[in-house]
């Protein structure tokens, strides 16, 4: 079942071009100290978005690993870096 609710606030804009989000929208959104903000305005319409989830957040979400085994970073920007160097390798050899 979709939950929706509507949280309706004001605020001003210093002569900074500052602003303070309302607690209201703070709590409702999971908003807090050093939250990216994404700002984007379209046909007259500003929306703010609020990255509040992390990388990290989703780790464990696909579950256990097929094999059993994960992986570092450091080991999946390794086998990215050689996929692409295959791949270079091979684009450049015609």
């Amino acid at each position: 079942m979709n939950r929706t609710f509507q949280v309706e606030a004001t605020s001003s804009v210093t002569s900074k071009g500052q602003t303070t989000i309302p607690k209201e929208m703070r709590d409702a959104m999971g908003i807090k100290d050093g939250t990216a903000l994404r700002w984007r305005l379209e046909n007259g319409v500003l929306t703010v978005r609020a990255k509040s989830k992390r990388l990290e957040d989703f780790a464990g979400a696909l579950g256990v690993p097929p094999n059993g085994r994960s992986i570092t970073i450091e080991e999946m920007n390794d086998d990215i870096g050689a996929a692409v160097a295959e791949r270079f390798a091979r684009s450049t050899q015609k």
